[in-house]
């Protein structure tokens, strides 16, 4: 069996914040967001948890593809903002969603989640053991900003994506992937530190546990265009593929000047490079996910239709994921 992608979906707060909202909570101005970020608004959820964006995401991909929750053999969530530590958004899904009791497990690979998730799904399908497969990437990053600190909280917004795949008796359509972590610069971005609580420790020194997302904004500038240009040079070698035979590529959507210098390293114009990080901010795990149901939704990309499409994933961890894609 092989995966393929037969549906994709996406769900955003109602909730739309402007950079000028922002000014009234911050000393922070439209210009000096948009002029560093490329970002104009951001997504953020008054009331509904991670595991409802998904949700939400989830029932409309399966109605795209006239599938029932209850057909569903396998939901993988991406996030690193959960509802719990457990149980698991995944959980929550299925009883969201209506599915029977099948396999479900969140991942945390920040805002390379969802590549990581779609990676781990296909094999999974591949294994002739599950039909169809939910890969959701969800965050309500809103939960862990620092409302005061403009150096992030200018740049997160809150959202969920994903795709519906299916196990078929076709050609391959997952061509290559190039996968990493490295944990030695993982201290670049935190979030939600949880610190050992020992009744019986004589210990008296405590870490102050804000829970507010932390980040070394140049470190991961740096990582980002130094390493993500390589991974997907990497990929192109494994798939055979030229860099310029790929029709779109589908980045994080952190920053916009990432992905230009991305793009500019690859010697590739900005037109094989979509965005919309102006309108939802940096959504980790969702980007990607959402940023797809996009442009399949424009018409831009046509499932069945051979195009081919980089899926590429950068953040926390420091991990940095891509995958190459034949529609």
């Amino acid at each position: 069996m092989e995966a393929k992608i037969i549906s994709t979906g996406s769900y955003l707060p109602s909730t739309s914040v402007p950079n000028q909202q922002l000014e009234t909570l911050m000393d922070t101005n439209d210009e000096w967001i948009k002029s560093r970020t490329g970002i104009e608004a951001r997504h953020l959820s008054e009331t509904e948890n991670t595991s409802v964006l998904c949700g939400k995401a989830a029932i409309k991909m399966l109605d795209k593809a006239n599938v029932s929750a209850l057909e569903v053999d396998l939901i993988i969530v991406a996030t690193m903002t959960p509802d719990y530590q457990t149980p698991s958004t995944a959980c929550l899904v299925q009883e969201y969603i209506g599915a029977r009791q099948v396999m479900a497990f969140d991942i945390n690979a920040a805002c390379s989640g969802f590549v990581y998730a779609l990676s781990i799904a296909e094999k999974m399908v591949q294994s002739g053991n599950f039909r169809y497969a939910l890969v959701l990437g969800g965050e309500v990053m809103s939960k862990v900003i620092d409302w005061e600190d403009r150096s992030t909280a200018v740049l997160f917004g809150d959202g969920a994506g994903g795709v519906l795949l299916k196990g078929v008796n076709e050609k391959k359509s997952f061509l290559a992937e190039d996968i990493h972590a490295d944990g030695s610069r993982g201290l670049s971005l935190t979030a939600r530190p949880l610190t050992t609580k020992d009744p019986f420790s004589k210990t008296t020194d405590e870490i102050q546990q804000t829970g507010y997302l932390k980040m070394d904004g140049r470190a991961i500038f740096d990582f980002s265009i130094r390493n993500v240009p390589a991974s997907i040079r990497q990929l192109a070698e494994i798939g055979e593929t030229q860099l310029a035979e790929v029709d779109y590529y589908l980045l994080h959507q952190a920053n916009y000047r990432i992905v230009e210098a991305i793009a500019k390293k690859l010697k590739l114009p900005m037109s094989k490079f979509k965005t919309n990080m102006q309108h939802y901010g940096n959504t980790s795990a969702a980007s990607i996910p959402i940023l797809l149901d996009e442009v399949v939704s424009s018409g831009e990309l046509k499932l069945g239709s051979g195009q081919k499409i980089v899926l590429t994933g950068f953040g926390g961890g420091l991990t940095w994921a891509s995958i190459l894609i034949e529609l």
